[in-house]
């Protein structure tokens, strides 16, 4: 099928994936007077007493905001607010579609921090929770950061995080599949910026081993000349011989190889030089930094993309419906890094062990027991350690 050719006919056709409906029936004065004045008074007053009464009264308890600056969106990059908005629209209908979820897609106009943190401040009342989208490193780790510390509702950068948990599980059970073991591993990894720096931290939350991170422009190693101060920091805690070098230098041995760059910068050769039987996720979309049967040719033992035409798929939407469907039920005021790690073992746990394979690490968005299990995950870890 061409998707591109189908996805502009329906877009026009539907002139934006989302609507809203009235829960309130409004057919006579009396439903009238009951839904807005004056009965809408009582509710108000209520809230204003106890703004906690939000969430009995109204549809902030289930609603998110999906938030973005249109500067990093998908593959194509910075294409601005108004580009990005299908996407939003498409992020809301899954949030919907899987968790039964309302979201609202709000697209910025502005690159500047303290634009975009002020704005999401200042509507966060009207939602149980902010996903912020597409929006660039290293700006995207500051605006996360900050709105964590001003907002009294989880604030989750998807791009970050919901692929460090879904990443997180994949090797949880690619692991289990080569028997190789946590601790000792070399994990080469080919991109520094959000997504690259969150799965590390995941990693290094799980004890994977030794990781490697590289940029555009080599590896990141302490005292770097490139280095951002994301990176830098990262820097202190991985790469524990401090190799300066190339990608191809830092695969070398390396059991793991995680891609979250752009196409064709691995090789056979490069994937020949790893250690045996090594696992392989080049995520790069639409291509990915290695086609998944040329690295199977030179030895990957289990590898995953982020294509829904290969096996191991790592999409976003088997964590994010479930994570925020767990925090907004039990009215968690942030994610907290327990509650990210809960979500990566029900993931991997959605799949027997004995049903585990190389081309089955990880389960299908479209696995009703995905959203359950992550949700009740989510929950038990905010009851453990957030409250």
């Amino acid at each position: 099928m061409d998707y591109n050719e189908i996805a502009l006919k329906k877009h026009a056709e539907w002139r934006g994936k989302l609507s809203v409906e009235s829960k309130a029936p409004i057919t006579n004065r009396d439903e009238l007077s009951v839904a807005y004045t004056p009965g809408v008074a009582a509710p108000c007053l209520e809230i204003s007493k106890d703004e906690s009464l939000a969430y009995t009264y109204t549809g902030k308890g289930n609603t998110v905001a999906v938030i973005t600056d249109g500067s990093a969106v998908l593959g194509l990059g910075d294409i601005g607010p108004s580009a990005g908005m299908p996407v939003m629209e498409g992020k809301c209908a899954l949030f919907k579609t899987f968790a039964n979820i309302d979201a609202v897609p709000i697209c910025v106009n502005s690159k500047d921090p303290d634009v975009i943190v002020d704005t999401v401040f200042h509507i966060s009342k009207s939602f149980g929770g902010i996903n912020l989208e597409d929006i660039g490193a290293p700006r995207c780790f500051e605006i996360e950061r900050r709105l964590i510390e001003k907002c009294d509702i989880p604030v989750f950068h998807d791009d970050q995080h919901g692929t460090a948990i879904i990443t997180a599980a994949a090797i949880l059970n690619a692991l289990k599949v080569t028997g190789k073991k946590p601790g000792e591993l070399r994990i080469a990894f080919s991109g520094a910026g959000a997504a690259g720096i969150s799965i590390a931290k995941m990693f290094l939350r799980f004890g994977f081993g030794d990781i490697i991170l590289c940029g555009s422009r080599g590896t990141i190693y302490e005292g770097a000349p490139y280095n951002n101060p994301e990176q830098e920091a990262m820097a202190r805690v991985t790469n524990k011989d401090n190799l300066a070098g190339s990608l191809a230098d830092a695969m070398k041995g390396a059991d793991i190889f995680i891609g979250v760059s752009r196409p064709g910068v691995v090789t056979q050769d490069m994937i020949r030089s790893m250690a045996k039987d090594p696992i392989v996720f080049p995520m790069a979309n639409p291509v990915p930094e290695i086609m998944p049967e040329l690295a199977r040719e030179a030895g990957a033992a289990v590898v995953g993309t982020g294509r829904s035409d290969f096996a191991n798929q790592v999409n976003n939407v088997i964590a994010f419906p479930g994570i925020f469907r767990g925090a907004l039920d039990c009215r968690a005021t942030k994610i907290t890094e327990e509650m990210k790690e809960a979500a990566a073992r029900a993931i991997a746990a959605v799949i027997p062990e004995e049903e585990l394979r190389a081309d089955y690490v990880l389960p299908d968005g479209f696995n009703p027991l995905v959203v359950e299990r992550v949700a009740a995950a989510v929950k038990e870890a905010w009851g453990k350690y957030g409250a």
